[in-house]
């Protein structure tokens, strides 16, 4: 019985427009094909997805039985299977098998028999929290599934979840118990292609004091306090709501190495920052012959320069891809893996200083460049939001920017879509790979 993939809060759908080349479908599919190949050994992944059932439901630990399958048994593709299981006799023993080609495919297994054979509902804290008063009490015998199972197949590889933002509207200042239970939350709805930003401060402060020659000092004037990073990221403004102690680059990135390790465990693809060509303003003294353009006034700071009207390297500067691989590669030094796909906006809601097709040709291809240099599969996550927000982004602009990077190496997420969708008006982001998405905004 084959069965739409289980609802969730969020849609995301991934599409390969009818332009894209062979060479672009081909560029996706390799990687998923070295996403397959990386991904934690099955019993890694079963053991991660059997603590999300700890915690959600742990009266009932021994009523289910996980296994990974290969996705040949899925047709070639990601699913969940759930049968009654066959070794169930008496009460103790496992009566529940759920088979899925990856952890989160296990769990989000997991959560869709809770729903649709024992009535439960699983949701944020703030919106209902997880409902399992409906499933039986232990000793009793759960609903039994059809005789030949259920079967449910992902029609997209990937499900994609937050925007760059929502580190600073709802993250900043969670600790390890509040991030279990988002990543629990995430697999349960079968999201496997979350942003992972935390952290991403105590990286650039590695990079810029190791390799550029910068003090404590020079970096307190760039970030952000905690609730303001997100915008101190995309470069809208720098110093707002900081410094940070050093006591917060350390906690970060322990946090971060930890989001990440529970994401790599049940199967996930996290997504990374990499450099859109913010720099801090030391980089002008320091390196007085690079080429760096200060920016205009973004919201809210009265244009103040103490806090506004951020630098941005130039794309054509030598210096532009030696910082963006050394960012990569300091991750990786760090983290020990990636899952390939990076995130990074130069243009969130400011307006580049030259409009010429060429120039944010050169920006764009230096910025995939940057990424690549530290990583050969790098593929770029480009939030869609720029082209939505800022009337600058006519079709040779636009078009400048999506073609700037090898087809297939460049996705878009078409933010705010289901008001106003970018693809209706851009003939499909012009033959590049993009996710529709609905924006959800949650607090704590």
């Amino acid at each position: 019985m084959k069965l739409p993939f289980p609802a969730i809060f969020l849609i995301f759908i991934f599409f390969l427009p009818s332009s894209t080349t062979g060479a672009g479908i081909d560029t996706i599919f390799r990687l998923i094909r070295i996403q397959d190949r990386e991904r934690a050994p099955p019993s890694v992944q079963e053991a991660a997805a059997r603590g999300v059932l700890l915690r959600l439901l742990p009266s009932h630990s021994s009523s289910f039985e996980f296994r990974i399958l290969s996705k040949k048994q899925c047709g070639g593709e990601y699913c969940f299977k759930i049968k009654n299981h066959p070794s169930f006799t008496t009460a103790g023993d496992p009566q529940i098998l759920i088979e899925g080609t990856t952890g989160v495919d296990i769990v989000a297994g997991l959560h869709w028999y809770l729903k649709h054979w024992c009535g439960s509902h699983i949701s944020w804290d703030k919106t209902g929290g997880s409902q399992l008063f409906s499933v039986p009490n232990v000793g009793l015998l759960l609903p039994r599934v059809h005789h030949a199972g259920v079967s449910v197949q992902r029609p997209v590889p990937w499900s994609y979840y937050q925007n760059a933002v929502t580190s600073s509207y709802s993250f900043a200042w969670w600790d390890w118990e509040r991030w279990e239970r988002e990543i629990d939350w995430m697999v349960l709805h079968g999201v496997n292609l979350p942003l992972a930003f935390t952290g991403q401060e105590a990286i650039w402060q590695k990079v810029f004091q190791e390799k550029f020659n910068m003090t404590t000092s020079d970096l307190d004037d760039f970030f952000g306090g905690p609730a303001f990073l997100a915008w101190s990221r995309m470069g809208n403004l720098h110093g707002w709501g900081g410094p940070l102690p050093q006591s917060w680059f350390d906690q970060q990135l322990i946090l971060q190495k930890k989001i990440l390790a529970r994401m790599f465990e049940l199967g996930m693809t996290p997504v990374l920052p990499a450099f859109s060509g913010n720099v801090p303003a030391a980089l002008k003294r320091i390196f007085p012959s690079a080429k760096i353009t200060r920016l205009g006034n973004w919201f809210s700071v009265k244009n103040d320069l103490k806090w506004c009207c951020t630098y941005l390297l130039d794309a054509t500067d030598s210096l532009f891809i030696e910082i963006g691989k050394a960012f990569i590669e300091k991750q990786l030094q760090e983290y020990g893996r990636t899952s390939h796909i990076y995130n990074c906006d130069t243009f969130d809601e400011n307006t580049p200083p030259v409009d010429d097709p060429e120039y944010i040709s050169s920006l764009g291809a230096a910025t995939f460049k940057g990424m690549q240099s530290g990583d050969d599969d790098a593929v770029w996550l480009m939030q869609g939001w720029l082209f939505s927000y800022d009337p600058f982004w006519r079709p040779p602009q636009m078009k400048a920017l999506l073609h700037s990077v090898p087809v297939g190496k460049l996705v878009v997420l078409d933010l705010f879509a289901e008001v106003k969708p970018i693809w209706v008006t851009s003939e499909q982001f012009y033959g590049v790979p993009y996710i529709w998405k609905v924006i959800f905004h949650f607090m704590k």
